[in-house]
């Protein structure tokens, strides 16, 4: 209990010592793009691979459960509804947190260990500023652009297989993504996709400021930034869910 509660508090002292740079963040403008283009494009491929083959999953599993009694408009309509609300932020959330995630701890506590991050602050530079504060403006910048994206190919994926697998004409299909969409579960999905680019990018940046003991050390580091990632992102989709739907 102890330890979860030291180390809590360390985060929260992160977390404050962030804010406190954020007046400042028109010094990491370029930075900042920087580690934009570098999730952002990095992540796209594993993104439009797995949220398409998870819609062309979701679509056979929604017919395979509910096509003896429901009518074939209701398969689109599952799709798009899936993945706005919970699959397209949690899964790319998922696959950005373990690409991402590990990098930054990697980078970041490799600098740790080789005293490069003691050398800014010898130079009067903000460590924080300089090398946290651009990867958590670009982490909650790509997040919800990117989760656009998965709604998009789980949405080309779930008509890949009605089509060509369920035999459903694709006026059927495009009828049932426009059945009942409601925008604020549009929203609410990325509004969990914001949230979860913040936690990938503090959480691996903290854990990377916290590496000790050489190249063992950033591998620990790494392992436990990934894993703190993943149950922070399904313990905040179930608040965020609560709070907006």
């Amino acid at each position: 209990m102890k330890n979860v509660v030291e180390y809590v508090g360390e985060v929260a002292l992160f977390i404050k010592e962030l804010f406190r740079s954020i007046p400042k963040f028109y010094k990491s403008f370029g930075l900042t793009t920087d580690q934009i283009i570098l999730i952002g494009i990095g992540s796209l491929p594993i993104v439009i691979v797995t949220n398409f083959f998870t819609g062309a999953v979701t679509a056979y599993q929604a017919a395979f459960q509910g096509r003896e009694y429901l009518p074939d408009v209701y398969i689109g309509m599952s799709v798009i509804k899936a993945f706005m609300i919970e699959l397209g932020p949690v899964l790319t959330g998922l696959i950005v947190g373990g690409r991402v995630g590990s990098a930054i701890t990697a980078e970041l506590g490799s600098m740790r260990i080789t005293e490069q991050i003691d050398a800014l602050e010898t130079l009067a530079i903000d460590p924080v500023r300089y090398l946290v504060l651009p990867r958590v403006i670009a982490g909650a910048i790509v997040l919800p652009l990117l989760t656009i994206i998965a709604i998009l190919m789980g949405c080309v994926g779930g008509g890949f297989c009605s089509v060509l697998l369920l035999h459903i004409k694709p006026i059927i299909y495009i009828e049932g993504l426009k059945l009942q969409f409601m925008a604020h579960e549009l929203w609410g999905g990325l509004i969990k996709a914001f949230a979860f680019g913040i936690i990938i990018a503090l959480m691996g940046s903290y854990h990377g400021f916290k590496a000790t003991g050489g190249a063992e050390g950033v591998g620990k580091a790494t392992t436990r930034a990934v894993v703190s990632i993943f149950i922070l992102i399904i313990i905040f989709d179930f608040i965020i869910a609560q709070i907006v739907f």
